[in-house]
């Protein structure tokens, strides 16, 4: 059985600006394993949002094919697309995006309310997946009465809340002092110990260190792809 997560093959993607094609991604290939820990890089109008955007279900390519578990995503329409972000992707993004008047255990509880499962089981495992990243002592707090680095920790106990596969992190620590990128991108290498394949675009080098794979990307194609051959202890 193949260990393949993610195949991209052939992707493109242009953008309309006015009359003007722009280009973001050209031809470009790519496969993924299954518990892989891959960091995207490049400067601004690389494509790497582009990519990330594709690669979590947000958009959809031009052309070419992207094939998530074997199953070709290239032409679902938005329900379907959702369904897989909601089941199969956990999204972690620079600026959180945690609703300001709920508290933690409610931000964390908003995918299984998608989801359709009960106000019990939702509130079972929001307590779960908040101890899992430390914050057993503030479930009850607001955003406004956490720092920085205890929102970011909601929001990655929110993108871990369904089980998914993949965890794509986009600028996971941009927000974040030094001391507190350290301990969350801790928080990250359990979660690839743990089996998932996490996916994050960084623009920082120390950032994509963590990484056990950094791909660079320049005019919408991938110029380097960098496999470390020790994994980090």
């Amino acid at each position: 059985m193949s260990s393949e997560v993610i195949r991209l093959d052939k992707i493109v993607k242009n953008y309309l600006l006015g009359k003007v094609i722009i280009p973001a991604l050209s031809n470009l290939d790519l496969t993924i394993n299954h518990n892989e820990y891959v960091a995207l890089m490049g400067s601004s109008g690389s494509g790497k949002s582009t990519l990330m955007n594709i690669l979590g279900c947000l958009d959809t390519p031009t052309s070419g094919k992207y094939f998530l578990s074997g199953e070709d995503v290239s032409n679902l329409n938005d329900n379907q697309l959702a369904e897989i972000r909601n089941k199969r992707i956990g999204f972690v993004f620079q600026t959180f995006n945690l609703l300001p008047r709920l508290d933690a255990i409610e931000n964390c509880e908003l995918p299984l309310i998608y989801a359709g499962i009960s106000s019990k089981e939702r509130r079972i495992r929001a307590k779960e997946v908040l101890k899992r990243v430390g914050l057993a002592d503030r479930m009850d707090h607001k955003p406004n009465e956490l720092s920085g680095g205890q929102r970011q920790r909601v929001a990655i106990a929110r993108a871990l809340i369904c089980n998914p596969s993949i965890i794509l992190a986009d600028e996971p620590t941009g927000n974040l002092d030094s001391k507190t990128s350290e301990e969350i991108m801790a928080i990250f290498e359990g979660i690839h110990a743990s089996g998932n394949t996490v996916i994050l675009v960084t623009h920082e080098e120390d950032i994509a260190n963590y990484a056990r794979r950094v791909i660079r990307l320049k005019d919408g194609k991938i110029f380097n792809d960098n496999i470390k051959k020790v994994a980090v202890v």
